[in-house]
């Protein structure tokens, strides 16, 4: 059997990069084999099926043409050792099977809520296929109709019209109505079980999920997600009638306006929890395979759970190097929330779909560290996106860059793919050691303390709160649950009244602090501090230096990483006993390493460092 040391420099495949594919053009067999061959010729050993839009019609969504070259796919990767990921969508956000979920019932078309004024003692005029859900006052008096009705919305399409770039845009379905969503699984999962399902779970390990929203992609404004009868749950979900609040909804001068907005959109992502994450999730049980993917919002922490590989999803430039938003807004809580995830839930891995619309200004140096910046907070699977079956005319400017076998830096691509191979490697099956906590919300994480802490090498994980009532041992130690014992917890919002007994037992035992938006970084410091010994010391300070640290096969491992352009260099001394070893991820190659003396990052540099003892070679 290999050391850890051998396995490092050279994992199994199941820890490729499993890029994102696009089918967008009329598809060739010898075409599809000879591009597979190219992947696994540069480090990748697996992919994920995406049609997207630049299909001929020919080549409808779930259309037996479409899905005779899946077969060839599969078949293909099979013969190869490769993994193949379906994707649940003609394009996205998911829900809708291309729209085909509306034409077999109109009926499940997505719904919304609208406000309408009223004069006193007027009647609301509905339309067919319209509910009255109340009429309400605001507090000026005025009478408001709150009406449920279908919504202009709908997903992106797989075919361009008339050559593009206009696309088709099929009727987006109703995620919150269970019918609609059986519609949808009977659709999708059952026609891939039914064509694809002896290799659930092996060839196939995978579903992938993509974003999926209430209201899909809405050309309406000034409405909110709804469905026939969803005030009844959310009333249920907040534990209280929100009916008397619904004018809030639309009105900014309602009392606590703000409140009972962040109040619907939870109760509209525990709803969805039911409707449609549940329901994947059970199906994907019972058939064998893992559902992947990521929910529409960074930080939807509480959809997590429904995954068994949760994800994440860098897009759209809105996370980026030597910028605040590495660490400032919700999306840079979606590394955290991913892994977080995958730890309290019990679950083997946590993917990031990453570089997707990120420009053909996206460089080699942008896209390493964009999956850095995913290693060191815990992600252990990447889905780039993507690689471009076609580049012909407009397809090379959908959603750009391809990262892959169209890139100029597809000559060297190898070396990036065994680089992630090996961090996602080091991340899975591994012990986190890591005693901080961070509540969050099912629908919202605080990005405020989790700044602070990074900056200080203070690493953490966020706490979902519903944890604390539904599974977790809370004592006088802190917080235990699935393995982890977090001594320090910090708070920056009013969790549910439920967690109110395990939030006292913290409370008198010392171990959590109550924060803001504008705590100052060394009280939140020196509060994690006095309760958890300091793992990472750097002089002089480093803000710029992540680091996380994991157990796996008898060794302790530290990944340390510049997350900023200007180099950097200071004394580091790690908490445990040496010797030590520093590893290059580029390489798998190790030398002996420093204890509590001088190291050097460059700009964007990751390293390894581990202990050597002899009883773990």
């Amino acid at each position: 059997m290999p050391s850890t040391l051998e396995t490092f420099a050279n994992p199994p495949r199941e820890f490729s990069v499993l890029p994102f594919w696009f089918w967008n053009d009329d598809l060739d067999a010898d075409e599809i084999r000879r591009q597979i061959a190219d992947f696994e010729a540069h480090g990748v050993h697996g992919f994920i099926i995406h049609p997207r839009v630049g299909l001929p019609r020919e080549l409808g969504w779930m259309s037996e043409a479409l899905l005779a070259f899946y077969d060839v796919a599969i078949e293909e990767a099979a013969r190869r050792g490769l993994q193949v990921v379906l994707y649940d969508e003609g394009m996205y956000p998911s829900g809708s099977s291309a729209g085909q979920v509306v034409e077999e019932n109109p009926a499940f078309q997505t719904r919304c809520l609208e406000a309408r004024a009223l004069a006193d003692g007027e009647e609301p005029g509905l339309q067919a296929d319209e509910t009255l859900v109340a009429v309400v006052r605001r507090q000026s008096g005025e009478p408001v109709a709150i009406i449920d009705r279908k919504m202009d919305a709908y997903i992106r399409g797989l075919h361009y019209i008339d050559g593009g770039p206009e696309e088709d845009e099929p009727l987006a379905g109703d995620l919150l109505n269970p019918e609609a969503v059986a519609c949808f699984i009977r659709l999708v999962y059952d026609g891939f079980y039914e064509r694809f399902g002896e290799h659930f779970g092996g060839l196939i390990p995978a579903i992938f999920t993509d974003e999926p929203s209430p209201v899909g992609k809405s050309r309406e404004r000034g409405v909110w997600p709804g469905t026939t009868g969803i005030l009844a749950h959310v009333n249920r979900l907040l534990g209280y009638d929100f009916t008397p609040h619904l004018a809030a909804l639309w009105f900014d001068d309602e009392p606590d306006a703000e409140r009972y907005r962040a109040d619907y959109e939870r109760a509209i992502a525990l709803r969805m929890e039911e409707t449609w994450y549940a329901a994947l999730y059970e199906w994907c049980t019972e058939h064998n395979i893992a559902l992947t993917g990521h929910p529409a919002k960074a930080d939807d922490l509480g959809a997590e759970r429904y995954f068994h590989i949760p994800g994440q999803d860098l897009v759209w430039r809105w996370v980026l190097p030597d910028d605040p938003t590495a660490l400032e807004g919700p999306q840079s809580t979606q590394g955290k929330c991913g892994s977080s995830a995958m730890i309290h839930t019990g679950r083997r891995r946590n993917a990031n779909e990453l570089c997707g619309a990120y420009g053909h200004e996206l460089t080699w140096e942008e896209m390493n560290w964009l999956a850095d910046w995913c290693f060191v907070r815990g992600t252990n699977m990447l889905f780039p996106h993507a690689f471009y079956y076609s580049v012909r005319g407009i397809r090379w400017d959908e959603r750009p860059p391809d990262v892959g076998p169209n890139n100029a830096w597809w000559g060297r691509y190898k070396s990036y793919a065994d680089r992630c191979r090996r961090l996602c490697w080091l991340n899975t099956d591994s012990r986190h050691l890591c005693s901080v906590a961070i509540l969050g919300r099912v629908d919202w994480l605080p990005w405020e303390p989790a700044k602070a802490l990074f900056q200080h090498q203070r690493d953490f994980n966020y706490v979902e709160e519903r944890h604390l009532w539904e599974d977790t041992v809370v004592d006088a130690g802190g917080i235990h649950l699935a393995g982890m014992q977090y001594e320090a917890v910090l708070a920056m919002h009013e969790p549910d009244a439920r967690a109110q007994e395990a939030l006292q037992t913290l409370d008198e035992a010392g171990r959590l602090l109550r924060c803001g938006p504008n705590t100052p970084a060394g009280q939140l410091v020196g509060f994690v501090d006095g309760l958890v010994g300091v793992d990472v010391c750097v002089e002089p300070a480093a803000p710029a230096l992540r680091v996380r640290r994991v157990r796996k096969g008898g060794r302790d491992w530290w990944m340390l990483f510049n997350e900023e352009g200007a180099p950097l260099t200071g004394n580091v001394r790690l908490r445990a006993e040496g010797p030590f070893l520093q590893l290059d991820p580029w390489t798998g190659q190790s030398q002996p390493w420093e204890n509590d003396g001088k190291i050097t990052l460059d700009g964007y540099q990751l390293t390894v460092v581990c202990t050597d003892q002899a009883d773990a070679r």
